[in-house]
Formats: structure tokens, sequence, C-alpha cells
């Protein structure tokens, strides 16, 4: 198996830098967080310039027919400068409407981005909760996955919430599962139809954009995907949230080894200090364990599906742990200035704290891997 990277999946990452380099988005971030509402730059006309919200969507109609690796990379750029693309909500939604015959039709104006799509997050079965399950608002009950029942028009009539849900406002259309006669189905959902609410959510990341969603007996088109391209969404944006946070990790790192370097005490730079060294080290290292997990997730969707979940889930987990290690290191070897306003450190410490927290969370995704190594072992 050669994980190395193709000329084109090169050229894809340099591009994608070099789209997110035209936008100062540390500089808009830290603006935002001083109250100017409007400083977040609209970053989804130029992911629709460089053909990204078709990543995942097949040539046919009207996508790249990539696949998730390809998108990790994306997303990874994305994390390294904060850059907030509406991507997190739009690929895994878009993901479910291309393993659903009845969503192909939905496809074609969400692969030029002149729709943009929001996944409802739904976590699957696993060993600790038998159904499928939303992210709560409040507490760490996780709530069922909202119901659906007949409309006797071969659609559904929905309702339920989903909490934190990443790129849901100004979103033209959500995708999720729904629970009909206690089976999951996947729906789809006009943003606009009656009875659909999304509250903006503000937290202590200005880059992400969530949204709590609440539905009222709201109309959807039932999507005929197999229950395993719904779980595999999950997957996905387990994958993705991954990539981000070790995208951020790169940026952290690099700065403070920049530092270290540069930074003098006592006659030496503080960089040739041992415990700055070994804490830098281990950044290091969990970077590179992340990256690996990350890579084999991103063959293993296509390449070994039924190792998918596994792996999409580890690297969730040693990714949101190399993201809050490096962010707290970053801030510890830049000294007092690390924790000041104005410096980019905070930024990626409040970015470390809000995606551990999301889509189930880096706990969750290790509690998933802790039960199918359990379960593997059993077996065995």
């Amino acid at each position: 198996m050669n994980l190395a990277l193709s000329d084109e999946q090169e050229f894809l990452r340099e591009a994608a830098r070099g789209t997110l380099s035209r936008v100062k988005t540390l500089e808009a971030a830290r603006e935002a967080l001083d109250g100017d509402a409007g400083a977040l730059p609209d970053m989804w006309p130029a992911a629709c310039e460089a053909g990204w919200p078709g990543l995942l969507i097949d040539e046919a109609h009207g996508g790249a027919g990539l696949d998730a690796f390809d998108a990790m990379l994306v997303l990874g750029e994305c994390g390294r400068v904060l850059a907030p693309v509406a991507l997190l909500g739009h690929l895994p939604a878009t993901a479910i409407l291309g393993a659903a015959p009845a969503g192909s039709a939905l496809l074609e104006p969400l692969a030029s981005g002149e729709r943009r799509a929001a996944y409802l997050p739904t976590m699957p079965p696993n060993d600790l909760a038998g159904g499928w399950t939303v992210d709560p608002a409040h507490g760490s009950t996780r709530p069922s996955a909202p119901q659906a029942t007949d409309d006797g028009k071969g659609g559904a009539l929905v309702s339920g919430t989903f909490a934190f849900v990443p790129d849901a406002p100004g979103a033209d259309l959500l995708v999720g599962v729904a629970l009909l006669d206690g089976r999951p189905v996947g729906v789809a959902i006009e943003a606009s139809a009656g009875g659909v609410s999304i509250e903006e959510v503000h937290r202590y990341d200005a880059t992400r954009s969530l949204g709590h969603v609440t539905l009222r007996q709201v109309p959807a088109t039932v999507l005929d995907a197999p229950e395993e391209s719904l779980a595999g969404a999950w997957h996905l944006a387990q994958a993705l949230i991954a990539a981000e946070s070790l995208g951020s990790v790169e940026t952290a790192l690099e700065m403070s080894v920049a530092y270290a370097k540069e930074r003098h005490t006592f006659g030496r730079a503080i960089g040739s200090y041992q415990a700055v060294k070994h804490s830098l080290t281990e950044v290091l290292r969990q970077l590179e364990n992340g990256r690996s997990l990350l890579y084999y997730a991103g063959w293993s969707r296509n390449g070994a599906p039924a190792e998918f979940p596994l792996a999409a889930s580890a690297a969730r987990s040693v990714a949101g742990r190399a993201l809050d290690h490096g962010a707290r290191t970053m801030i510890s070897v830049h000294g007092g200035i690390g924790a000041t306003w104005e410096h980019d450190a905070p930024l990626y410490f409040r970015r470390a704290q809000l995606s551990r927290r999301l889509l189930g969370g880096t706990a969750a995704a290790t509690d998933r891997v802790a039960g199918e190594l359990i379960a593997q072992a059993d077996a065995a």
C-alpha cells in the first residue's frame, strides 16, 4: 500500500493553500471576536471557483468525482489558517445524496455551489448506545434521532432537533437521518420549508459557523440510501474534522518552532533547552501519528469500507488530542505573548476546544475505537 500523495493530490493541496492565502482569515477572526460580526469573509465564492463543493460528487452530476482523501487535503489547508469555509457541513451531505438515486436530482446545483447543503449529524449505533442519536444542546445525554412519519405521498414529515450543526446557518438544503417506523432513513429538507428553524449559535471560536436546527412536521424527501452510507456520512464527518484539526496542528508547530529559534534568553535560543525541545517533539509525534491514521482512513473509505468507521474514529481521536496539545504548547512556548489577545495562539486554542466537542466529540470517537477493538479481541 502506497500512501504517498500523487502529483494530482499535491497540486490540489497547493492550489487550496494558494486560494486560502488570498484572505487574511486570522485577522478577520480576531476582529470578529472583538465584536465585528461582519469581519469574517464569505469564503464560499472562492470555494466554488476552486470546485470544492463538488469534490465528492461524481462527474455525471457536475462534480469532481474525487474521494474522501482529496477532501481531507482541502480541509487540512482550511484548518491551517482557520478558514471559515462551509465544507464540513456540505461534503457529508453530498455523500448521502450521492448514494441515493432519489437524491441525484439535487446534486448538480450543490456541485457548482449554487446551493449549499448542511449535514444534520446523527451518530450510528455503537456499543454504548444501541440507537441513532444526535448531539445534545445541553448536558451529556444524547437524544434519539428525530422521528419521521409517512406523509402518504412517498415522502415524510420530520420532527426533532439537531444541536450545534456545522454550517447550518445560510444552508439551502438540510440532509440527515430520521427514524421512520424505527428504522433509519436519509432525509433531504429544504431549509426554507415551513416548520424549519435554524438558530445561529455563537461560541468561543468565531471562525466556526454553528446552528441549532429544529424541525416541526417538516416535509422531507426520503432518500433511498443504504444504511451503510448513512453511517458512513457520520464517519466521513469525523475524518474531515480530523483533517482540519491536523492542519491547525501543522501551523501551531511551525509557529512554535520558528519562535523557539528566534527567541533568546541567557544568550541561547529557547529551542536549545531540553524542556522546549521535548514539548515540540511531542507535538510532532502526535501530528505524524494522526496524519498516518488520517491517510489510512482516506484510503479505507473505498479501499476497505468495513475498516472505515474504525479508521475514521481513530484519526478523529488522535487529531483532537493533537490539536489540544499543540495549541497549549504554542501558548507555552511563546511565553507571555502567547496568552495575549493580539497573538494568533489563542485563536488556535479556541478552535481546539470547540472542535474536540463537536460531532460527538473526541471522547466519543475514542469510545468507538475502544469498543470496536474490544469486540475484535473477543471475536478472536
